[in-house]
């Protein structure tokens, strides 16, 4: 069953086209790795999707209801949540308070609010600098804070743009492992990532946009050796590693 539906969506800037008539689905439960090279028109699809930007053209479906001139507010209560690439946490807030904003979406009881704030902090590992002002964090911290602020929300779809950009590879097999749970817990997420190690290895489908215009759609092991991809974004060598199964093992 389809969670999300994108039925020829197009977005215009004047006479810009960033997103040309795309159309996918993602499936309940899975996880969908969106890539593609700079411009191609990635973060503008997630900014309509969750209702920054209203398409100049095209349907959005979030659990059958259509939410394509939604406010951002409201596709977030439905469960529709998305994280940011540039990263802004309440810089002078605690850690905690900050997914506790989260939280308060979902969660108008305090005290219920408060559990939730503390299991997202539990799951994405910052229970040790949960008191520390947000914006001491370094990146990685900071990033998983994003995600914590958004679990909070209790998505039903979680959207991540660019949550592994600058990690460690310590940092990102952990990241890797958080969403590995995460859909294990029921949550489906869309993943916006130029970190190849990072989403191949744990996508079930990988959507591919160029120029606006999507590409590809399929899965991992296809999308690795799709003569468009390679040439558009990942590259001969890329796919051959990839699909020699010398590059992106799984994690977890």
């Amino acid at each position: 069953m389809s969670l999300l539906e994108v039925r020829e969506l197009t977005m215009k800037f004047g006479e810009l086209v960033a997103n040309d008539r795309v159309s996918f689905s993602v499936e309940e439960g899975s996880i969908a790795g969106l890539i593609g090279p700079n411009g191609a028109g990635k973060t503008t699809l997630f900014n309509c999707i969750s209702g920054l930007y209203r398409p100049t053209g095209g349907r959005i479906l979030f659990g059958g209801a259509d939410i394509t001139r939604l406010a951002p507010y409201r596709i977030a209560r439905m469960g529709a949540v998305r994280t940011f690439q540039v990263v802004r946490p309440l810089k002078e807030m605690t850690v905690f308070d900050n997914v506790l904003v989260g939280a308060f979406l979902k969660c108008p009881d305090s005290g219920e609010a408060f559990e939730r704030a503390s299991e997202c902090i539990r799951i994405c590992n910052l229970e040790s600098v949960r008191e520390r002002p947000a914006g001491d964090l370094p990146i990685g911290g900071k990033k998983r804070l994003e995600l914590a602020r958004a679990l909070a929300a209790r998505p039903r779809l979680l959207m991540l743009d660019e949550v592994m950009a600058g990690l460690t590879s310590t940092e990102m097999k952990a990241a890797m492992d958080v969403i590995l749970r995460l859909r294990e817990s029921g949550i489906t997420l869309m993943i916006v990532e130029h970190v190849m190690e990072g989403i191949m290895p744990i996508a079930d489908k990988i959507v591919v946009l160029e120029g606006g215009v999507k590409i590809a759609e399929d899965i991992p092991l296809r999308i690795a050796g799709d003569e468009r991809v390679i040439e558009a974004y990942l590259g001969a060598k890329y796919g051959r590693r990839f699909r020699n199964g010398k590059e992106g093992a799984p994690v977890g």
